[in-house]
């Protein structure tokens, strides 16, 4: 653990911070100024970030960092959508976040960024049909898309990965290292059971795919794995460990080492694990500052509720 942190930051607390939502957020993108859309860097403790900008009370995770540090990217959901936002620091102002360019159909959704040390490719996941095929509705189809930078500086056309990265099965949370290795998420369709794969890029293509050994892979239920830039760990959302009788998927990390042996899985421990919360997707910032993470989980009232209450006192 020493290896990886000494400083850390909560992307989303969902329902929580649900007052946060409106409307009324919009004055506050003028005056963002400095890295990590002008917010404070944290302790050790970790802290909401970016509450009323980026933290908003919807469904917010999945950041991903331009190795530049100028463009900041995330997955929302909100309705039955789910989507990708970005905003982008200019003259050394950040915008205000809004959907990618390559994400406006929203028939279809877009999540889970993640984007090559050189920012000129972006990988994702959609429910875009495959070639071929006629569209579904909702999460039928989930495959690993990627979509590369014009000249212009603008995101092209997004195009779906050849086989085998993605298959009939539910392939998503693409995960890219400083050599642009790609590791990603497949799921049965049938009953969600989840493997972790990798695959090396060679002469500009994508083509075996490898199983993570164990103990990566062999027991639990990990899925929407993080790797380091420089491949050294492991981040992944894991239930049914032996050492996790919560019920709810939690954070764990597995090490690498310099002979591509891994480590046992580690629990990242009570701050990043707040009891009762669900893990839903991490990601360590390209400086290796700063984690990021999604957590939800429920604030019971301290006391019964009764009479005629004001939203804020249900908050």
């Amino acid at each position: 653990m020493q290896k990886l942190l000494v400083m850390i930051v909560v992307i989303a607390c969902f329902l929580v911070f649900f007052a946060n939502a409106s409307n009324s957020n919009t004055g506050k993108f003028a005056n963002l100024k400095g890295a990590y859309l002008g917010q404070k860097p944290p302790g050790i403790e970790p802290v909401l970030f970016a509450p009323g900008i980026v933290s908003t009370g919807m469904f917010e995770r999945d950041v991903v960092i331009a190795m530049n540090g100028k463009e900041f990217y995330y997955g929302l959901m909100f309705g039955t959508q789910a989507t990708i936002m970005v905003s982008r620091q200019k003259d050394g102002i950040w915008s205000e976040p809004e959907i990618v360019s390559f994400a406006s159909d929203m028939k279809y959704y877009y999540f889970e960024p993640s984007i090559t040390n050189d920012g000129k490719r972006m990988f994702f996941l959609s429910t875009l049909p495959p070639a071929g095929k006629e569209p579904k509705p909702g999460w039928s189809y989930q495959n690993i898309w990627a979509v590369d930078r014009l000249e212009n500086g603008v995101w092209g056309k997004p195009y779906e990965l050849d086989t085998p990265i993605n298959s009939d099965e539910h392939n998503f949370y693409p995960s890219v290292t400083n050599d642009s290795t790609l590791y990603f998420t497949r799921a049965t369709a049938k009953d969600f059971k989840t493997t972790i794969y990798r695959s090396r890029l060679k002469e500009g293509k994508y083509t075996e795919i490898e199983k993570l050994p164990a103990p990566v892979n062999g027991k639990g239920t990990l899925y929407n794995a993080f790797i380091a830039h420089d491949e050294s760990y492991l981040i992944v959302c894991a239930a049914d460990l032996p050492k996790n009788d919560t019920g709810v998927p939690q954070y764990y990390i597995y090490f690498r080492d310099e002979n591509d042996k891994w480590s046992e899985p580690i629990n990242m421990g009570e701050k990043i694990n707040k009891p009762g919360a669900t893990a839903s997707s991490a990601y360590v910032s390209p400086d290796g500052k700063y984690l990021f993470f999604a957590s939800t989980w429920k604030k019971p009232p301290e006391q019964p509720l009764a009479g005629t209450l004001s939203l804020s006192k249900l908050l």
